[in-house]
């Protein structure tokens, strides 16, 4: 495709981003405003300009983002081979290149969440800390959460330290040790370990900079601090940097994500080009009027002019119901009303909430009236006890210390191995320091073990030997042969057989079809490694279906990226959006604000909010109080539609006729948490009330922008985590460094000398040449030699 056509269609704006070739770019992009479009375009522009495919990647956070872009590249540039993947992906296929240097093997596992939290119980009961207080749910946040700061657990330890995290503190460590003996990582172990690498190894740093010279990031104001670093140090020596975001779309605070990281980037790169798409392709005036007035209330933002030519459309509804029961009657209602009236369609409508617990009324009043709905959550197949299980056999497989994964199966399906048996091999592969494989080979010299249990645990390893001499074929057919040798098809069908419930089994057949999948897809690179990987980070939305056969329920945070003529937000309510949690930190609070535009935005055509004067949570049907994010909407633009109470509503599960009554005083809308109360009866109209009183003051973003609306003469609510970032990024080194280093021989490195290195160990030099930065020593370790420049190498004098 020429030039001319890339451009065809676009705005100036796109147009200016598209044609951007070298130097950092940050676009702006509002909701709707084609970004995906220009991120394609611009790779689709860079090949035309000469730039070589294997100079460009393109990280998102997504596999459907990711997807989507490859789709689109590939009509805009067929057989262009630009690498486009998540930032865990691209982090995963590095790591795999250089597993050697943090002390793991190439075929690792990668934990998930439930694999990870049965690793951090097991180090909890290692490291002899009491849970009295705790619980292993908390330490293995805080661990997640001093990873994404960039903390070893070196550094960690050597902190002063709330209590919470001086329990973690010492997990930590003993949590590391048992994932590198299992030749494992969790997901945070990605971004870490790649970017410690980046850190210590100069080289490395310089070539993979080298290698991508065109770095395009999307959804840049939801990095962390890890990726953050990975991204500054791989666009150093050649700062082609591009990344796209918007301040306002910043919703993952709560796993690390800091919306200082695009607020700031200018700063960053002060040679920056910086271009705002502000154009709206996705939805009506009205409900971008609502989304862009509410937003307005933030401070920690980059102002844009959000517009659109579209139609004006209906005006944004805002329904107070009952309770919940009503609610969910009518949303339910109304998509039936819509589809016999309006010619609307099942995937039209989508349903967003604050948290998963809300559905399960709206999913009854669905099923009652034989409406096909979706919840959206790619991960919760894979989650099933009978996909954990034949995922479990195939990590084994590829990786036979995966100790989680052994625990999984070792009596998957029953095979007379008891807990205590388990426990007994368990003492004894610590002891040893062997994974527990090898402890099961060993099982004559556990005494513990009785006679029977031993005999048990020989025929389990004749079975893994077995499936595991299948290796070198497609993962289809590896699944199969474990399902069938391992005796679990069998036990799956004695299950269902008894239950009369083929759930199952469907299930399993269901991730062949994904394995058939992923074979077809990768005809020659495929590999049990690579559909482990693929598995393994398969985030919430990967597994939307979008073919329009039913209305989709999701969380506000899964609707990312989504789109849908008709979309209903539902418990709009104090405590639920904004989150209670939220309440007394106003970064959170702008979040959840974030949040809920971010939903609003979602919305084609029509869009409705709703809350309710009661809801029933934890067992108990509890008044409401309406979100204090509704009195900054433009009510006097939008319809609202007060329901009338039924008693019906009242009896879904419990009589609540004796707590509540027609009369009900209808809950005006909170002042960060004080509900007052005014008389309904007569009256169709909302009262909000007083208009909600000034939020405290925001800390000031300390950059150099002008754009960002803020006050003023106050320190970075960041300052301590851009502290961080700028002390593990002083310490990389540049191609310029390299080049210019001390020129004095480094004479106490000679040949014969013991040294210690943090992921090799103990080693002997066996050869000293060069002088200077340019000083290379070979040295011996246990698993082989290798070269290091003597300069840059992170390497301890163990003799004279």
């Amino acid at each position: 495709m020429d030039a001319g056509s890339l451009l065809r269609g676009m705005t100036e704006a796109q147009s200016q981003a598209v044609q951007h070739v070298e130097g950092p770019l940050l676009v702006l992009a509002g909701p709707g405003s084609g970004k995906t479009r220009v991120v394609t375009h611009r790779i689709a522009n860079l090949l035309h300009q000469g730039v070589p495919d294997w100079q460009i990647a393109a990280l998102t956070f997504t596999n459907k983002a990711a997807d989507e872009m490859q789709l689109r590249l590939e009509r805009l540039a067929p057989g262009r081979e630009v690498w486009m993947g998540t930032f865990h992906r691209f982090c995963a296929q590095l790591l795999r290149r250089h597993a050697a240097m943090v002390g793991l093997k190439e075929n690792y596992s990668i934990l998930d969440a439930k694999d990870s939290l049965v690793a951090v119980k097991r180090a909890v009961q290692l490291a002899g800390v009491s849970t009295s207080h705790t619980s292993p749910e908390r330490i293995a946040n805080e661990i997640s959460s001093a990873k994404n700061q960039l903390l070893t657990p070196e550094i960690l330890l050597s902190q002063n330290l709330n209590p919470l995290r001086a329990v973690a503190a010492q997990v930590y460590p003993v949590y590391q040790r048992q994932l590198l003996i299992a030749n494992a990582v969790d997901f945070d172990d990605l971004l870490l370990h790649i970017a410690n690498l980046l850190r210590q190894n100069p080289e490395m740093r310089q070539q993979l900079d080298a290698r991508f010279r065109f770095l395009m990031v999307d959804e840049y104001q939801d990095t962390n601090l890890a990726q953050y670093a990975i991204v500054r140090a791989l666009s150093i020596d050649h700062p082609n940097l591009s990344v796209t975001g918007d301040p306002d779309q910043s919703i993952y605070g709560w796993r690390g994500a800091d919306v200082n990281n695009i607020l700031d980037f200018e700063k960053d790169y002060p040679s920056v080009t910086c271009i705002r798409l502000e154009q709206n392709f996705r939805s009506t005036p009205t409900i971008l009027a609502a989304a862009d007035h509410l937003i307005q209330h933030n401070r920690r933002r980059k102002a844009k002019r959000l517009f659109t030519d579209n139609l004006d459309g209906e005006m944004v509804v805002l329904r107070h119901f009952v309770n919940n029961y009503q609610e969910a009657d009518g949303i339910a209602e109304e998509i039936i009303r819509a589809m016999a009236e309006d010619g609307a369609s099942l995937g039209d409508f989508a349903i967003f909430c604050r948290t998963n617990s809300l559905t399960r009324s709206l999913e009854h009043s669905l099923r009652s009236r034989s409406v096909a709905y979706q919840i959206v959550s790619g991960v919760a197949f894979y989650q099933r006890a009978e996909i954990k299980d034949l995922i479990a056999y195939l990590n084994l497989i590829n990786n036979p210390d995966h100790d989680v994964a052994l625990g999984r199966v070792i009596n998957t399906p029953p095979r007379g191995i008891g807990a205590k048996t388990v426990e007994h091999l368990q003492r004894y592969a610590d002891q040893q320091a062997i994974p527990m494989l090898e402890a099961c080979r060993e099982v004559d010299q556990i005494v513990d073990i009785k006679k029977r249990g031993k005999t048990m645990i020989k025929k389990f390893v004749d079975m893994y030997d077995l499936i595991a001499s299948k290796f070198a074929v497609p993962v289809m057919d590896q699944l199969k042969f474990v399902i069938e040798k391992s005796g679990y098809g069998k036990h799956l069908d004695a299950i269902d057989k008894e239950s009369e419930d083929q759930s199952r089994r469907e299930n399993v057949d269901e991730f062949v079809n994904a394995a058939s999948e992923y074979d077809r897809k990768n005809p020659e690179d495929g590999s049990l490694e690579g559909f482990l990987e693929q598995v393994a980070l398969i985030s919430d939305t990967d597994a939307f279906d979008d073919s329009g056969q039913a209305v989709s329920i999701m969380t506000l945070h899964a609707c990312k990226g989504l789109e849908f003529p008709r979309v209903f937000i539902i418990a709009v309510e104090d405590h639920l959006l904004p989150h209670e949690r939220s309440r007394d930190d106003e970064a959170q609070f702008e979040e959840e604000r974030r949040l809920l535009f971010v939903g609003m935005t979602r919305a084609e055509q029509w869009l409705q909010l709703s809350y309710c004067k009661s809801r029933a949570m934890r067992g108990d049907l509890r008044p409401a109080i309406a979100s204090p994010f509704l009195n900054e909407l433009p009510l006097q633009d939008m319809r609202q539609i007060e329901s009338t109470p039924r008693q019906d509503w009242f009896d879904n599960e419990f009589d609540q006729s004796s707590q509540f009554d027609d009369d009900m005083p209808v809950f005006q809308v909170s002042d960060r948490g004080s509900a007052s109360s005014a008389d309904s009866s007569g009256d169709d109209s909302f009262d909000f009330g007083a208009n909600q009183a000034a939020v405290d003051e925001f800390p000031e973003i300390q950059q150099d922008t002008s754009d960002v609306q803020k006050p003023a003469d106050e320190p970075s609510p960041s300052e301590a985590a851009k502290a961080k970032a700028a002390s593990f990024l002083n310490s990389v080194k540049t191609a310029a460094d390299l080049a210019t280093g001390a020129s004095a021989p480094l004479t106490a490195y000679r040949k014969g000398s013991r040294v210690m290195h943090e992921s090799y160990g103990e080693g002997t030099i066996v050869k000293v040449s060069g002088r200077g930065p340019k000083c290379v020593a070979k040295i011996a370790f246990a698993d082989g030699e290798h070269d290091f420049r003597l300069a840059f190498a992170k390497l301890q004098l163990l003799d004279d």
